[in-house]
């Protein structure tokens, strides 16, 4: 096969974002809260006053649900999208984007969840959202949950613990395939579904205060087998509405090499990277693995499903595969191995690879590792949706923000993705995470930085949310102009 410098044609090129961390508008338009909206600014230094609204328990989820402020959740603020959408996609446009991943957030849609008919001023904010995505040219790439499910069904039921949070979710994914599937061709259901077990009410709205004691990890895996039964009735639904629809799943890929050859450390590895392929193997092959499921059983860990479950997991696998790669991690043996901080994980430091602002290590060569591997895993086609890093910007004298380091991290990703494309990898698209500054999703900071654009607002809510170019605005504007070329020009 002759290679070019070119990406594949009609490679999709573009940025991801999620409804939580930008839109804002947290209690206008009949919203509800989300589980997102109860989330605190977590400074990397102590601040006593933050700490004390950090909703981590039932005490703190109930304070939280009564402030009528956004002083201490910098994502009731996100970056005011729900206004300023235009402004935004026109600068995605400008810069050539030919996909934006989103998400439609659930409470938006149906307040409590609970609720019989969709909120008409929610529908209507996104059908405009995706009419102007429309004429602009950019396909949609849209997320049914991504860490914003409604915060009354997490009190009330324990989130996806208990299974009638499927019926709520499929009512839900259903009215978003018959109002807006006349837009939107590529859905994908759960956002790193795998994160069910590093931050399981983030993701899944698991309160630990509701589980009964000792049954905390029973709880987690009911809940995340509740999402996979949904994962897969809503597959099945799309599929049935919407012409030429693809749906896709959504892994956190976190790759991970053997620290030594030690034999330790090489078993060690390997039995995390298969936990982490578990949780696509589900949606893409339909079954849960022999030896995950040996695993719970040994760890005295039954799921309960109905008759059903195995028949509905087997019949309605996902199209594609999409995942999220920022970081590798090593693993040891070794307990006092020196650990690094990466997405939402803990690994054993890596001393061949440097590292960004906040200690995630940068691997390109990993992300490379990784399309191969689990391409020969699965052997669908699939989009790397998250990939970028955060970082301390600053504006210099000349008024402008030179972010080369972005720009060396995402040239250096490209041409490994180049390369695993041209040694036979079907990979279709890209979105980097983000394309626009917007509230971290684990800090819930703004100066943790991703963005090609930058926004005027500071982790305390101040400033004026105007928007700027960074340097590599113009750098990723050439590479989409060129399908990737002009990686090879520079």
């Amino acid at each position: 096969m002759q290679q070019t410098k070119q990406f594949p044609k009609g490679f999709l090129w573009g940025g991801a974002i999620a409804a939580n961390q930008v839109e804002g508008a947290w209690n206008i338009d009949g919203k509800g809260l989300s589980v997102a909206d109860i989330d605190t600014y977590k400074p990397k230094a102590s601040n006593k006053d933050y700490n004390a609204h950090v909703a981590t328990n039932l005490e703190g989820i109930k304070k939280a649900m009564e402030d009528p402020t956004d002083t201490w959740y910098p994502k009731r603020r996100g970056i005011d999208f729900y206004h300023r959408y235009k402004e935004d996609l026109a600068m995605f446009a400008e810069m050539g984007f030919k996909t934006l991943r989103i998400s439609i957030a659930w409470s938006r849609v149906f307040p409590t969840g609970e609720e019989l008919e969709a909120n008409s001023e929610g529908i209507k904010f996104y059908h405009n959202l995706f009419k102007e995505m429309k004429r602009l040219g950019i396909e949609p790439i849209v997320t049914l949950s991504h860490y914003e499910m409604p915060l009354a069904l997490s009190v009330k039921y324990n989130g996806w613990v208990d299974r009638q949070v499927i019926d709520y979710f499929v009512r839900f994914a259903n009215v978003c395939f018959d109002e807006f599937g006349q837009y939107v061709k590529y859905w994908l259901t759960f956002n790193e579904i795998d994160s069910i077990h590093r931050h399981p009410f983030k993701t899944a709205g698991v309160i630990e205060e509701k589980s009964v004691a000792g049954e905390e990890i029973q709880d987690v895996y009911q809940a995340l087998h509740h999402q996979f039964v949904a994962s897969a009735l809503v597959t099945k639904d799309a599929h049935e509405k919407i012409p030429e629809v693809m749906v896709g799943c959504m892994l956190t890929k976190l790759m991970t090499y053997p620290l030594t050859c030690a034999p330790q450390d090489v078993e060690l590895t390997m039995k995390k990277n298969l936990e982490n392929n578990f949780y696509a193997d589900v949606q893409v092959k339909g079954e849960y693995p022999r030896l995950i499921e040996c695993h719970l059983k040994n760890k005295g860990i039954h799921i309960a499903m109905e008759p059903d479950d195995r028949h509905i997991l087997k019949e309605n696998t996902v199209d594609f595969l999409t995942f999220s790669y920022y970081m590798s991690m090593a693993e040891s043996g070794d307990s006092e191995a020196e650990r690094t901080p990466g997405n939402t994980v803990l690994g054993v430091k890596n001393p061949y690879l440097p590292e960004t602002d906040w200690g995630w290590q940068i691997d390109p060569q990993g992300l490379k590792i990784s399309l191969i591997d689990l391409y020969d895993r699965y052997q669908v086609p699939m989009m790397i949706v998250e990939n970028g890093m955060g970082a301390m910007d600053t504006i210099s004298s000349d008024g402008k923000i030179h972010d080369d380091y972005r720009i060396d991290y995402f040239r250096a990703h490209f041409k490994q993705m180049k390369e695993a494309i041209d040694e036979g990898v079907d990979l279709i698209g890209y979105t980097s995470w983000a394309p626009i500054d917007l509230v971290s999703a684990g800090t819930s900071q703004m100066s943790k930085r991703y963005g090609f654009i930058y926004v005027d607002a500071d982790d305390e809510g101040n400033g004026s949310y105007d928007r700027m170019k960074k340097d590599s605005f113009d750098w990723y504007q050439n590479i989409i102009r060129t399908n990737g070329a002009a990686l090879f020009d520079e």
